[in-house]
């Protein structure tokens, strides 16, 4: 997958990219990207599309939140702070007019 820019410097498009490490224990990164400025959530769900963590990033410029300290992080707990098994999860990014959905995957 490429990223495009703009003659800025900044995205052109608002994409959901692939978590990293991927598969990971305990702990992963979520990178995105925002062509606009926006409120963002992420949320994250088991194999059987159970509610696992939501994640209110809040409000974001328009940018890129790739590295490490700019990305979204999960600490790969629940809405309860309980570790989740391993096995395949999914992660959604929302924001007021874009909505994605990418695989992950815990190994322990």
């Amino acid at each position: 997958m490429s990223i495009r820019l703009d003659s800025i410097g900044q995205p052109k498009l608002t994409q959901l990219l692939q978590n990293y490490p991927n598969p990971f224990n305990p702990e992963t990164w979520i990178p995105y990207q925002l062509e606009t400025s926006a409120d963002v959530t992420l949320h994250i769900y088991d194999m059987s599309g159970g509610l696992v963590r939501t994640l209110d990033l809040g409000f974001k410029g328009q940018g890129f939140y790739m590295s490490r300290s700019r990305a979204a992080y999960w600490d790969g707990r629940n809405n309860l702070g309980e570790q989740v098994a391993s096995g395949i999860y999914f992660y959604s990014l929302h924001t007021s007019d874009f909505s994605a959905t990418r695989k992950m995957l815990i190994l322990k």
